[in-house]
């Protein structure tokens, strides 16, 4: 990851309705959710809402899969642990055993076993 796709994703998660949105993604982990769940379940309406999913996907942030009449956003959880690896490179000045263990799978068993990010 470079620096300014890490500023991509954070200007994308600036907006609290997408931190919210992205959050509520991660923890839905690969099964992920159709549009009309994220509203209801976010109490957003659908028009504001697919304004954010536009952001988040741009982003890359979130993928999107069509299914039938539906569309199901997942989150992509490489790209959050790129994000991780990115901003902890250099953690604790250059010497990592100070930092304790620090994995994919110390953050999350799932996201270590998503390959794909779907």
């Amino acid at each position: 990851m470079n620096k300014n796709t890490a500023i991509t994703i954070f200007e994308s998660l600036s907006s609290a309705v997408r931190l919210d949105v992205y959050r509520l993604l991660i923890k839905m982990g690969n099964e992920g959710m159709v549009a009309g769940e994220i509203a209801s379940t976010l109490n957003v309406p659908s028009t504001n809402l697919s304004f954010h999913l536009k952001g988040l996907t741009h982003s890359g942030l979130i993928n999107v899969e069509q299914e039938g009449r539906f569309q199901r956003y997942r989150a992509n959880l490489p790209l959050m642990l790129g994000l991780i690896a990115y901003l902890t490179d250099e953690c604790c000045a250059g010497k990592p055993e100070t930092c304790g263990e620090f994995s994919p799978e110390s953050i999350c068993s799932q996201c270590a076993d998503s390959g794909s990010g779907k």
